[in-house]
């Protein structure tokens, strides 16, 4: 990918990723309603006005990240913090169990689609759900749990904006209470594309039409930090941290000001990635959002990607 082309998609994604950030935060903007039609993202007030609707299955999406002795971060099942309290009928997905292949050497490695669709069933999703999903960490936790479902084929799910914080803030009620969901049916209807591999990641490096974004923190980006063994980037990619995407509350961006965005192909093929595709999964989610018809997020990310000495990554 040269780097005029990565420079002027770059100019691109990130006016794109501005302006589709600030859809959500207005339930009369596109994707987040007023009424039943709930789209891709709702507001805490939304949930509020619908937490009775006998359809509506919330799935609390949490992994908590502590420090590790020693410096760096670990993960740890959010189970303990949903079990303090959670939004009133809302499910524990668990990414660091069910929802992974947990014999695989690598985290969160996805499970087949049957398998997932049988551990969202286990939850109350059916064919007929609809599902808001939430965390209590920068919402990329639920955006992952967001595209696994819609890389198994079902499209009736969105975020809640600003997640846990967003519930809290306003006051509304918690729950301690655990309640056994009624098993549905939940069948899988894979969309491979939504999913990229090392070696369409490895192809697309010498490919100008095909976008890299990078989700990671931007010292990550350039070398400073290193978490995934050796330092650096996949070649070609642009940053756009995920974090960047929230503003001070933890919702999405809102950027009322804008008042033009670039134009760029939205039907080109684009990859996200990060350490382990959970932050790409809301760059993702974003991109879907802001009409991107051919988005795909690395899973298996750096952490397979810096293991191998054959897979370039450059230092800014």
């Amino acid at each position: 990918m040269s780097l005029r082309n990565c420079l002027c998609r770059l100019s691109i994604f990130m006016a794109a990723l501005i302006f589709i950030a600030g859809q959500g935060i207005s339930e009369t903007k596109p994707g987040l309603n007023t009424n039943d039609t709930m789209g891709t993202l709702v507001t805490a007030d939304w949930l509020s006005r619908h937490l009775d609707d006998p359809d509506l299955v919330i799935l609390d999406c949490t992994v908590r990240i502590v420090p590790k002795e020693g410096g760096g971060m670990d993960a740890m099942s959010g189970r303990g913090d949903y079990e303090k309290g959670h939004i009133p009928s809302a499910q524990f997905a668990d990414l660091m169990g069910d929802l992974s292949d947990v014999d695989s050497p690598m985290s969160y490695t996805l499970p087949t689609p049957e398998q997932f669709c049988a551990a969202m069933g286990a939850l109350g999703v059916g064919d007929d759900s609809r599902v808001v999903l939430y965390d209590s960490y920068g919402s990329v936790w639920a955006a992952r749990v967001w595209w696994m479902l819609r890389w198994a084929g079902f499209d009736n799910a969105a975020l809640l904006d600003g997640g846990f914080r967003a519930w809290t803030a306003g006051g509304r009620p918690l729950s301690t209470e655990v309640v056994k969901p009624q098993m549905k049916m939940l069948t899988a209807d894979p969309r491979p594309a939504l999913i990229a591999d090392r070696d369409e990641v490895f192809a697309a490096i010498e490919d100008d039409a095909v976008s890299l974004i990078d989700a990671m923190h931007k010292p990550h980006f350039t070398g400073q930090m290193v978490m995934y063994g050796r330092p650096g980037h996949i070649p070609g990619a642009v940053n756009i941290p995920a974090m960047s995407l929230l503003d001070e509350t933890g919702n999405y961006q809102s950027h009322d000001d804008l008042a033009t965005m670039h134009e760029g192909d939205r039907e080109g093929r684009v990859i996200t990635y990060c350490g382990a595709g959970i932050a790409a999964s809301s760059n993702a989610f974003i991109l879907l959002r802001l009409g991107f018809t051919d988005v795909a997020v690395y899973m298996a990310s750096l952490q397979e990607w810096a293991a191998d000495a054959a897979n370039p990554l450059v230092v800014d």
